[in-house]
């Protein structure tokens, strides 16, 4: 028996008016990232775009007050280090259908409230690391209520956030992404106690590969997103061959 236009609809997200503009937030960062495996493959060792800066005095002020205060909002232990080299030893738990790396008393999330809203994250490069993965399962998640506090709680306010909680605010149907991704690699591309900048790999069930960053900021004692003005939160998306110059590093 065929299904109605309007059942189908409901059941793909890929086909709801306005996904494909909130594929390119971070309400679906996930499915963004499938998304850009239907474009041209790129070359595997191509380098992602760098993360636009901001140069403000006011904003640089705020960075170093940031960076000043190490200890995590939840009390988690903050480190010296500014290098990720090796892959950390992790433990992996499914947020939607995304194995996410957890560690609650070291690295984060060191708060998970009763809808499954995880934050909290250490100042060191495996927070920001444990960090940029929880953005990305709690965007796959389908939840609505996850992902009106992601875009909340942990984006930099400013005209980025702005545009992705209204963009959340208006896909009141939201649905999870209906192809199984993975994380399978990483690399630190930069890290100071205020800024980092993290290449992510995921792979489709089908074996596509894609590679993007995702841009941090250390404030009010947490890692959170650095937005573009549209809510795009993260650049040089690009379907790489292999996983060349990145660590391996995945939780199935």
């Amino acid at each position: 028996m065929s299904q109605s236009t309007e059942s189908t609809t409901e059941s793909n997200p890929f086909t709801r008016p306005g996904f494909i503009i909130a594929a390119a937030l971070v309400v679906a960062l996930i499915a963004s990232t499938i998304v850009i495996f239907l474009l041209p493959k790129g070359q595997g060792n191509a380098q992602p775009a760098p993360a636009p800066a901001e140069s403000s005095s006011t904003a640089e002020a705020s960075l170093d007050a940031s960076a000043a205060a190490g200890e995590s909002v939840c009390g988690l232990p903050a480190s010296s280090e500014t290098t990720l080299g090796t892959a950390p030893k992790s433990n992996w738990e499914l947020v939607g259908r995304i194995a996410t790396p957890s560690d609650p008393e070291t690295f984060g999330p060191g708060t998970t409230d009763e809808s499954g809203f995880r934050s909290c994250f250490s100042h060191s490069p495996t927070g920001a690391l444990y960090a940029a993965m929880n953005v990305a399962a709690l965007g796959s998640s389908g939840s609505t209520e996850l992902q009106q506090k992601l875009a909340d709680k942990l984006l930099v306010p400013g005209t980025g956030r702005d545009a992705a909680m209204r963009e959340v605010a208006a896909d009141t149907k939201t649905t999870a992404p209906t192809t199984p991704i993975q994380v399978r690699g990483f690399l630190m591309r930069s890290y100071s106690p205020s800024e980092a900048n993290i290449d992510l790999a995921f792979e489709t069930d089908k074996g596509a590969l894609g590679r993007l960053t995702v841009s941090m900021r250390w404030m009010d004692g947490d890692w959170k997103v650095k937005p573009a003005d549209d809510g795009v939160t993260f650049t040089g998306a690009t379907q790489i061959s292999d996983l060349s110059g990145l660590i391996l590093w995945s939780g199935v």
